[in-house]
Parts: structure tokens; sequence; C-alpha cells
């Protein structure tokens, strides 16, 4: 169908350039006089024998120049789409009043409105493209405003996903038990990061990837809550990091992570964030200076004498004077604990030792 279009226009252009440029190719070639050549009819069929037989050539590229046009402009988002062309019609309004106001110039009336057309056309497309995320964050404004009210609970209701708390795979039980509340957002660009590490020579990162595209199809399938897909990219920023603080800040969302130092990137530029790992350590049973608990010492320790064992939500117990008790159950007693968002550590020593002194 597409091709018998194409040939159409093809018929179509040979017979309006045959009845337009022909008769001036005569003259110039002082053949005018003949009138049988001269006859517009003439001309027509002539312009329409020329671009058919150009057809057979041309028309699989231009077909396949079509094809791939469409393809391109349907892997678009919409919102890129309809954004980017809103700046095309602004700019091509304000190539037309300037080109209208300098027709007055004999000189420009010609130049003027071709360069004006092609420059603001362009300028117009670029800003409605890249400002799209600030356009839609404007136009959804009047909506959050209407009362204090709906603005609070709607504030923080997206939460989204970066990279590393879907490969870690703890939010998928965590929306589960009904924790995570609101809308779940996943970025198209951290999609991206995880196939290309899903795609990855190394077998450790390409496993990874793999497991969190699994928890990714977990949550859509799985779970009751609302998944969005961001098809938005800021082609201006590299760093998806950056990329999840931008988008935060236009949607008013909440960035869900395990990634220290991005929790701190979003608590400097004002984000609100939910760090799993701070959830993972408030949830943990609270260990007190003094009390007592049967440990397995599993290795040394970094130190002198020192042993390493773990309880079985993952904390890890130094335990001093312990290297000789590796690979037995011993009683401990607790003598500090380090809390940070990284992590709990526990310092104890054998409760052994302590009844010898």
């Amino acid at each position: 169908m597409l091709k018998r279009i194409v040939q159409a226009c093809f018929l179509i252009t040979g017979v309006t350039i045959g009845i337009f440029l022909i008769p001036e190719l005569l003259l110039l070639m002082k053949l005018d006089s003949i009138p049988l050549v001269n006859n517009p009819y003439i001309s027509a069929i002539l312009g329409a024998i020329i671009f058919y037989l150009l057809a057979f050539w041309a028309v699989d590229h231009v077909v396949n120049f079509i094809k791939w046009t469409e393809e391109s402009i349907v892997k678009v988002p919409i919102t890129d789409i309809i954004f980017g062309s809103l700046g095309l019609i602004f700019g091509l309004v304000v190539a037309f009043l300037l080109g209208y106001a300098l027709n007055t110039i004999e000189f420009l009336n010609t130049v003027a409105p071709i360069v004006l057309t092609l420059l603001f056309g362009y300028l117009g497309f670029q800003i409605g493209f890249k400002k799209r995320d600030e356009l839609l964050t404007l136009f959804t404004s009047k909506k959050k405003k209407t009362t204090e009210e709906e603005t609070e609970p709607e504030a923080h209701t997206l939460k989204i996903l970066d990279t590393s708390v879907i490969i870690d795979g703890r939010v998928a039980d965590i929306c589960q038990t009904g924790f995570l509340e609101g809308t779940i957002v996943i970025p198209r660009f951290v999609l991206e990061e995880l196939q290309h590490i899903a795609d990855s020579s190394d077998v450790l990162k390409r496993n990874r990837g793999r497991r969190g595209l699994d928890i990714l199809n977990r949550i859509q399938k799985e779970l009751s809550m609302k998944v969005e897909i961001y098809e938005g990219n800021f082609e201006e920023i590299q760093e998806v990091d950056s990329k999840l603080v931008k988008l935060a800040k236009i949607t008013n969302g909440v960035v869900v992570t395990n990634d220290f130092n991005l929790n701190k990137v979003c608590e400097l530029q004002k984000v609100a964030v939910l760090n799993i790992n701070d959830l993972a350590n408030a949830v943990k049973p609270v260990v007190l200076p003094g009390e007592e608990m049967k440990v397995q010492v599993i290795k040394d320790g970094k130190e002198q004498n020192q042993g390493i064992a773990y309880l079985d939500d993952g904390t890890m117990i130094v335990v001093e004077e312990g290297r000789n008790y590796i690979g037995k159950h011993i009683d401990v007693i607790v003598t500090s604990v380090l809390q940070t968002s990284a992590g709990r550590m526990i310092f104890a020593k054998p409760k052994l030792l302590e009844k010898a002194l």
C-alpha cells in the first residue's frame, strides 16, 4: 500500500513539474514555437513518464526511509512528541511574525523568512523537547494547588526505584508487606542500566542484572501496587543518580535506594529519600552493652586474636580474643554497638574470659 502511495506521489509530482518546468526548458532551448511540444497536456504526460521511470529506481529507497522514520517516531515517548511539536509551532509563529516585520525591508524580504523559519523552528523544537518535564510539572501544578489537604498526601506518593535497590531485591518483600505505599516508578534509564548490567561479560554483574530484572517482573506481576515506567530521559545529564535526583525534584517523588552515596546526595539537594538499609537497621533487635548471646565464631578478624561471628540477619560481631574459638559456639557479652547507615557492627568478648577476670 505504501509503495503504491509513493508511486502516485511521483506521478503527481511529474505531472506538476511537467506543466510548469518543461515549457521553461523549451523556452531556453528555443523550441517553444513547435505547437505539439508546447502543449500543456503533452508536457504533463512527459513529466509523468519521466517520474514514473524514476520511481522504479527511487521508490524502494523512499519507502525504506519512510518506514525507518515511522519506526523512529513510534519509539519516541508521546510526551516528547507533543512538547517538541508545541515548541516547533511556537518557534514557527515567532519566525512568521519577525519575517512579516522584515518584509518592509526590500533586500531582506526574500532571505529573512527562510532563515528565521529554520532557526526559530529548530530552537522552538529543542526548547519544547528538553523542557518537557518542567512543562509537565507546570501543567500539573494547578491541580496540586487546589487544596492543601490534597497536596500533603500526594506529595510523596511516587516511589522512584534506583538500580541498586532493584538488584538488592528486598524492596519486593517490603512492597508485599505493605510498608511501601503509593506508586512505584521505574525510570526507563534505570531499566537500560539494568539491561546493560545483565548483558555484561562479567558473570557476577550479569547475574546481578538478571536478578534485578526478575525482581521487577515480580513487582509488576505478583504485587498489587501500581507500577509505572517513566519514559523520559534527561539527555543533558550523564549520571543515572543525577537523573534520579532530577526526576524526584520535578515529580515531588521519593528516591528509594540502598546506596549510601546517593542517600547523601539526596539529603544535600533536599530530595526525599528512603534507604532500605536504614529500614533494615531500624527493625533489627536492639542489642545493648552487657547483654549475652550465643554465637558461632566463623573466621579471623582484622586485628590480632579477633574472631568474627554473624547474627541471623547478617550483623557482624567482632569477638575480642575470639580467634581460639573459630568453628565453635560460645557465649559472648556485648561490649559496644556501632550503628551507621551502612550497617551495624557489634563488639563482644567471650563470657569465659569475663568469668576468668
